[in-house]
């Protein structure tokens, strides 16, 4: 377990490379870095961004794909899903399903399409996934902009917890508020979904919703359980947002690129994001 005063160096050293827009070796390079302690290192985080005025509002759930594993780790593969807060400074919501994002002071950004929770209740302390499924207030579909201060994305899985889960921005499609029926099947129609991603006219990627854990109700059971094990941090929670995990490996994006999705057997609209 990282001493308060290593997590908040280390905390500190990710905070002021995002701020300066500077790549970072990896902290695994230099120090022997447990799970655990990257977990102390997001809570430093969490510490540190609430007190300079910013606002927890929910959670991203990382590497929830499972084909993506073996793209991602120096030494070892990513093997296991992971999870970050997400603050009010880094979502926005779309008009129309469409929008124009910044890539000013990104490092090295990438693209992922996504799915996206609102709890509208705070489930139990014992849920089953179905009571779990019930307090899902709306779901929407999201691009998540991801960041990697390491060079060339090349990280081990306690880096990128602690590098804010690789999160940079939100950028949110229109809700869907799910019906009592809806929520009753809603883990077995996101299962057979699909989903293509598309630069201009040219397809980027394509995946499934079974790709995200077996689905992203999956994934939000995932995060329930794990959080379970981690006192440190406060359970799931009415009004939380939380990102499932991406449904493609993620691409490079630049400026001057418009990114499109398009849904298949699940009524979602896709988005439509401009770079800038």
């Amino acid at each position: 377990m990282l001493m308060s005063t290593q997590a908040n160096r280390y905390a500190h050293q990710l905070l002021d490379a995002r701020a300066k827009g500077e790549l970072i070796p990896p902290l695994s390079a230099n120090a022997s870095l447990s799970l655990a302690d990257s977990y102390d290192i997001v809570k430093s985080l969490i510490d540190i961004r609430t007190a300079q005025g910013e606002t927890m509002i929910g959670r991203k759930i990382g590497f929830t794909n499972r084909k993506i594993w073996s793209r991602y780790g120096i030494v070892d593969p990513i093997r296991t899903p992971i999870w970050t807060p997400i603050f009010d400074a880094t979502v926005r919501y779309t008009e129309d399903n469409r929008g124009i994002q910044s890539l000013q002071g990104a490092l090295q950004p990438r693209i992922g399409p996504e799915l996206v929770f609102r709890l509208g209740k705070t489930p139990a302390a014992e849920a089953t996934i179905d009571e779990l499924a019930e307090c899902i207030e709306w779901m929407a579909h999201a691009f998540e902009i991801v960041v990697c201060p390491f060079p060339d994305w090349k990280f081990e899985m306690v880096d990128s917890i602690a590098a804010f889960g690789l999160h940079g921005s939100l950028i949110i499609g229109e809700p869907k508020v799910l019906s009592a029926a809806s929520r009753r099947n809603l883990g077995n129609v996101l299962a057979h979904a699909s989903l293509s991603l598309s630069c201009g006219d040219e397809l980027r990627s394509a995946g499934f919703g079974s790709d995200v854990l077996g689905s992203p109700l999956h994934a939000l059971w995932h995060l329930y359980e794990v959080l379970k094990t981690q006192p440190q941090f406060p359970p799931l929670s009415a009004g939380e947002i939380i990102t499932t995990g991406t449904w493609t490996d993620v691409c490079p994006i630049k400026p001057g690129e418009t990114w499109t999705s398009a849904f298949s057997g699940v009524s979602l609209s896709g988005l439509t994001v401009s770079f800038v």
